[in-house]
């Protein structure tokens, strides 16, 4: 079976950074999240096995979830300075690598990534999708896998470890997100509800529209006056967090499958970074189709 390989590329690109503290070319350039970036990917890449691969990068905020949420994502903290350089000389590794690559404008990686994997699963193609992001987990589907890289056994989650992590199944994962908010996008959930209570409620009433229309059966007279309240605030929720699958995007197969590299192109890349390692291996590398590593 073919196998799409999604990455999402800034969250990859900023685990990079924060793991490889400092390092920096000959000329005194940042070099430590582009180090990290490719041998994340070849790691991948030797895992999964895909047919075919696409790197996914933020084009910013999405309109719509401004428009109903205007400090959607507004506490998160600028993008280091020696981490802004680096993302174009990725790209560039990608290009090298020939590794597809896409960013729009306007458009959230996650919505995008989600239109891929519809696109993909509706032609028969297996899915998996790498990045530590939670609402990546509504997707989850027998035909969409989700490679987490907090998850050190390097398992592709399928329904099962869902489950585990959060107590309930794909399908609730939206319904889960909008009863207990997202600190990391700044979304408010209702107050007192974690992610235990969440998936509580949610096993016994099925989804936010379920609780709602019986909320008169939740004992706790604290936590049901917190839900009466909150009712709007978890309908614009559902909203926010469901990821947008049906915008435009263009799936094409035949772009994404998996290509050797341009060696030569690589080569000059390595050795205006410093990766000596990687510069030796080109020469004894039996196949480009893989990265090398280091």
């Amino acid at each position: 079976m073919n196998r799409l390989l999604i990455v999402d590329g800034h969250a990859y690109a900023y685990r990079a950074f924060y793991a490889i503290r400092e390092l920096r070319s000959p000329s005194g350039q940042p070099t430590n999240a582009i180090y990290g970036f490719v041998k994340m990917l070849a790691k991948m890449r030797a895992t999964i096995k895909p047919t075919h691969l696409i790197v996914v990068w933020d084009g910013g905020l999405s309109a719509h979830r401004m428009a109903a949420l205007p400090g959607y994502k507004a506490q998160r903290p600028e993008m280091p300075d020696d981490l802004r350089p680096q993302l174009d000389e990725i790209v560039s590794y990608l290009k090298a690598a020939r590794v597809e690559s896409f960013r729009r404008e306007g458009v959230e990686a996650d919505d995008y990534i989600a239109c891929l994997s519809r696109h993909a699963s509706d032609a028969g193609m297996a899915v998996v999708i790498a990045s530590s992001d939670k609402d990546f987990m509504q997707l989850v589907s027998p035909q969409v896998g989700l490679l987490n890289p907090n998850d050190k056994s390097e398992t592709v989650w399928t329904d099962e470890q869902v489950r585990a992590k959060t107590g309930v199944g794909p399908s609730q994962i939206v319904d889960w997100l909008a009863l207990m908010g997202d600190s990391v996008d700044n979304i408010p959930g209702v107050p007192g509800v974690g992610s235990k209570t969440a998936a509580g409620m949610l096993n016994r009433f099925g989804s936010v529209d379920g609780l709602f229309g019986r909320l008169d059966e939740v004992k706790q007279e604290k936590l049901r006056a917190s839900l009466r309240a909150s009712a709007e605030a978890v309908r614009r929720n559902l909203n926010l967090v469901r990821l947008q699958d049906d915008l435009p995007c263009d799936f094409s197969p035949e772009n994404l499958v998996e290509k050797p590299a341009d060696a030569g192109q690589l080569g000059e890349l390595f050795r205006r970074w410093g990766f000596k390692g990687m510069l030796e291996d080109l020469g004894t590398s039996p196949s480009m189709r893989q990265t090398v590593l280091i």
